[in-house]
Parts: structure tokens; sequence; C-alpha cells
């Protein structure tokens, strides 16, 4: 298996009104997608979406529940990288490749835009915070100094 680490990815709300995450087996599986912005040279404005299948087993599902995740939530995501083969009703065999959550977590470190009306923005509308401005260096910058004194390179 491929370890994966998926950082800022937002939860995709339901495909045709239905809930963004679904449980099974008397709460002890959880199934849902994520999406994330990627950088496309390709794409118009450089960006596009990619949504990616996650399931989650064990812990994973209440830790969901707990967490009260629901669309638009971003999260951060430390799993292995699967493949889901079924068939299709035509006996079609599909793969696609799913994320088997370890660990999950809310992504931290940025604010959602919010509209005049105080809610916050669409999906998808989530910014990073603006850097801080740049400070001008200190004349006398002597460089690197170890923590108590002594260096090994002395």
């Amino acid at each position: 298996m491929l370890a994966v680490l998926i950082t800022g990815a937002c939860v995709s709300p339901g495909y045709q009104d239905e809930p963004a995450i679904r449980f099974a087996d008397s709460g002890k599986a959880a199934f849902f997608k994520i999406g994330k912005k990627v950088y496309d040279p390709n794409a118009e404005n450089k960006q596009r979406w990619i949504n990616i299948s996650v399931k989650g087993f064990g812990d994973i599902p209440g830790r969901v529940e707990k967490m009260q995740l629901k669309e638009k939530s971003f999260i951060n995501i430390r799993g292995r990288l699967d493949e889901d083969v079924w068939e299709t009703k035509n006996g079609e065999t599909r793969r696609a490749l799913v994320v088997v959550a370890e660990d999950i977590e809310y992504a931290g470190g940025g604010k959602q835009k919010e509209n005049d009306s105080g809610e916050q923005a669409a999906y998808g509308a989530f910014t990073a915070p603006a850097a801080p401005p740049p400070e001008e260096a200190p004349g006398e910058f002597t460089g690197y100094e170890c923590f108590g004194g002594d260096s090994f390179f002395d």
C-alpha cells in the first residue's frame, strides 16, 4: 500500500442530494468524498478540483461523528491508497482509487471568506492567510548561534 497525506481538503457535497457522509454496517464504516484544488497548467486559472473517495473503518466513523463533519468542512487525512473494484449492472468491471483513512483532523491555518450576510462563502472559497509584511533584517546579523552557547561546529 502507498501512504497518503492529504492536507486542506474539503468534504464534497453529496451527489444528487445524497448526504455528504454515509455510514454503513451500523456505524462501523464511513464513506465520503473530498475535493482538493490542485495546480494544473492546462486548466483555466491554472487550477482545477479533484475529487477523491475516502472510506474509514474502526474508530474513524466514530471520530467523524464526534467531529460533526459535514460538507464544506476542511480536513487533513492520513491513510493509505487502495483500489475499489466493483461490477456494474451491465456486468462491466470498474476500478477507482480510494483513500482508506487511518487518521483525520480539522485543517487549520486559514479562514473562510464571509459574504455580506455573514455566512461562509460557497464551496471551495478557502483562502490562505495573507503573508506577513517583510521585516527589515537587523544590521548586525552574526549568523547562527546554537542554543546553550556551545556549537558542535566550534
